[in-house]
């Protein structure tokens, strides 16, 4: 490979968790840095999310832009990332600017390259400026070079693709091989051609003998990498990885592990059965819930969706060397494969390819263009990997475009094709051409804020209707918040999952609150407080998860025993025990739960932050489709309609009746929720000390030492003295 620029170095020891250095690269200049960051650096913002918030915050402003050349790119993981004694410990974040928001976005992601630029000697890679070439950035620890060099050419069908550009660029620069010691960080063509781009982390995996792959999968953090040039990361090292966070309390470390495998191994099997079936699991319970995503978020159950329920890909695809870990030691192990899956459709029809996953969120996103064939959702999965777009913000985009298709807001001329739901050959080329940004796939690729204008263009010119009274219908049944498109949850019967999606500082999310599990299946919300209460401790304790480098699952998905004996079985503090212990054990702190809480609030409120200052921030923001709250048309309302009207008996007060006609308890079904979302804002924004506005106080900055000179003048411009 030509390379551009080069220098030497030595890994900085990680201690404690710790390097204490960022590894920093102007693409512009081609200049590479390091910057060794100050003691309290890390007692402040902890790592992961933290340090992409703070480098973005300090580094970017108001007029930053996804495409502006001062945008940062940050990968970070945290101080308890990298330990194989400790279960999901291979997570990292991606941080940036984000093309679809226009504000703060970060992807969690697993792998091993987070663990790996750990012990290469970085607690984090900041990358600002834009190459004028496509370069790959290397970092050899065993070498100890850092460099910079023209991004090899493949051949037309490996350069297109994130996966085998990734597969063929480590061979290129590992002598052939395949190994643990490298990983890399990569994206596809889609990520060029749509606002949606994902990155692939790659990685070998000795059990399948081949590279598998985890995605950095919402809010375009590809689409940065790849405008800046940047075609891939590699990071290299043979050094060990168990006890590599040379932590303080190294037992410590052990018997926190210990303790939280063993409840692994006994609970998953009598629980969700991850370990066995993966978060495909979650789509059975999400149907028997009325929560599934069928047809644009319409409905939340299927007579067909048995056809994508685990045991279907457990026993088609997912055969032979499961279970599967994104990181090592992790005997959780959700992650699933399937080998030797021959692809039907698209461009490379008749290749036979490895595909990791699908994950439930991916098969929520086919069920939401009313799509229930496995075959087309490994290979939905696989495709859009490969081309580096979010399956998620694809396919609630491409559903959205549908029902405008067949509620008569778009034409089949002005579409190219008829998108009908369930039809996958048009789902496929909606895909194909979103990737190679032609055709209606220009649009799709914008994600749906920006694909309700044109579609609202269109049709007023069409009909001479209003614009703006077909953008009000359009923005009913546009899933997405702060023009992040909604994950695969409906909605319309949780009122605490509409306040996780609708108060997450990143858009629509579960990452931040995940609450329909404990709400609609284990129904340990009932009331309004419980509610207004889970909607700021949870998202509080997974930004936390964010900053450390960990995996969720392990707490949430899987129950300890002794968490029915709390006050509040819901948030498993058992088992969060476990993690606050390895944090000690491991940076030599002595911290308890609500220290670790107090630390991520903190984080969030430098979130809000941002968000206020790119625009994004207020109670306006906050604010949710109508489908996200309620049956927006009377088809929706008729299918459940038993359902609606037990809930409006349960609302009227002793001697009300019921209206007669569905019509009239439809409207009032959606004049109720509508009510019960500002309620619950008015509850969360007080309990989290912010304005009604949505805009934190004053003293609520003061409390975790972040009201210095720009947030004072960021609050002053939102009028507050």
């Amino acid at each position: 490979m030509n390379q551009l620029k080069s220098m030497q170095y030595t890994a900085a020891p990680v201690q404690g968790g710790y390097t204490d250095r960022i590894l920093e690269v102007d693409l512009t200049s081609g200049e590479i840095s390091i910057r060794k960051l100050a003691p309290d650096f890390k007692n402040k913002f902890t790592g992961g999310r933290g340090y992409a918030l703070k480098i973005i915050w300090d580094e970017t402003s108001k007029g930053t832009r996804y495409d502006s050349e001062e945008n940062i790119l940050v990968m970070a993981s945290g101080p308890l990332g990298n330990e194989p004694r400790f279960p999901g410990s291979g997570k990292f974040i991606v941080g940036t600017i984000s093309p679809l928001t226009g504000t703060f976005i970060d992807s969690n992601i697993g792998g091993h390259f987070g663990p790996l630029l750990k012990i290469c000697g970085f607690d984090a890679l900041a990358v600002r400026g834009i190459s004028k070439k496509d370069v790959v950035l290397m970092v050899d620890a065993d070498e100890g070079r850092i460099s910079l060099t023209e991004a090899p050419a493949f051949g037309e069908e490996i350069d297109q693709g994130g996966l085998t550009y990734g597969d063929a660029l480590i061979k290129e620069v590992n002598g052939g091989e395949l190994n643990e010691d490298i990983a890399v960080v990569t994206t596809g063509i889609g990520a060029l051609n749509a606002r949606f781009g994902i990155i692939d982390s790659l990685f070998y995996d000795k059990r399948r003998e081949r590279t598998r792959s985890k995605q950095a999968g919402r809010g375009g953090t590809g689409t940065v990498m790849r405008f800046k040039g940047l075609r891939a990361v590699v990071v290299k090292s043979s050094q060990p990885r168990v006890q590599a966070n040379n932590p303080v309390d190294k037992e410590g470390v052990r018997r926190a592990g210990a303790e939280l495998k063993k409840v692994l191994s006994k609970e998953d099997p009598k629980q969700l059965r991850l370990g066995d079936w993966g978060t495909p699991i979650l789509v059975e319970y999400m149907n028997n819930i009325h929560c599934l995503p069928v047809k644009n978020y319409q409905y939340g159950q299927h007579s067909e969706a048995p056809t994508v329920f685990a045991d279907v890909f457990l026993n088609r695809y997912f055969k032979g060397k499961t279970p599967d870990g994104c990181y090592l030691g992790c005997n959780l192990a959700c992650a699933k494969g399937a080998e030797d899956i021959t692809l039907t459709y698209g461009p490379l029809a008749g290749k036979t390819v490895a595909i990791d996953g699908p994950e439930y969120e991916t098969l929520g996103a086919v069920t939401c263009m009313g799509i229930f064939d496995p075959q087309f959702t490994m290979e939905y999965n696989w495709y859009c990997d490969e081309y580096g777009l979010d399956t998620i913000s694809m396919g609630v985009t491409a559903s959205f475009l549908m029902e405008c298709f067949q509620r008569g807001y778009l034409t089949a001329e002005e579409t190219g094709y008829d998108l009908s739901w369930g039809d996958t050959q048009a789902a496929d080329r909606l895909l194909q051409e979103t990737a190679r940004g032609e055709g209606l796939g220009q649009i799709c690729g914008q994600g749906i804020h920006r694909a309700k204008s044109w579609v609202a263009e269109k049709y007023s010119n069409r009909t001479g209707t209003p614009f703006d009274e077909t953008m009000a219908e359009l923005n009913k049944f546009g899933m997405e918040v702060k023009s992040l498109e909604f994950s695969m949850y409906g909605t319309k019967e949780s009122l605490a999952q509409q306040g996780g999606y609708g108060f997450s500082l990143k858009g629509p999310q579960h990452d931040e609150a995940w609450l329909i599990f404990i709400d609609q299946v284990n129904m340990e919300l009932p009331s309004f407080e419980m509610k207004a209460k889970a909607l700021k401790w949870f998202p509080l304790i997974r930004t936390w998860f964010n900053a450390v480098g960990l995996c969720k699952l392990p707490w949430i998905d899987v129950r300890h025993p002794e968490a029915a004996d709390t006050d509040n079985p819901s948030q498993n503090q058992p088992s969060l025990n476990y993690y606050v212990q390895y944090f000690n054990a491991t940076t030599g702190s002595d911290k308890e739960l609500q220290d670790i809480l107090d630390d991520s609030e903190r984080l969030q409120l430098l979130q809000k932050m941002i968000n206020l200052r790119q625009g994004k921030g207020t109670r306006a923001s906050d604010q949710i489709p109508l489908r996200a709250m309620g049956p927006v048309y009377l088809n929706e309302y008729e299918s459940r309609a038993e359902y609606y009207e037990d809930w409006l008996k349960e609302q009227l007060g002793p001697g009300d009746g019921l209206p007669d006609s569905a019509e009239e308890k439809h409207q009032m079904v959606l004049r109720y929720r509508q009510e019960a979302y500002q309620k619950l804002c008015d509850s969360v924004y007080q309990a989290k000390g912010y304005s009604r506005d949505a805009i934190p106080l004053k003293e609520t900055l003061q409390k975790f030492d972040l009201l210095d000179e720009k947030a004072e003048n960021l609050l002053k411009e939102y009028g507050t003295p």
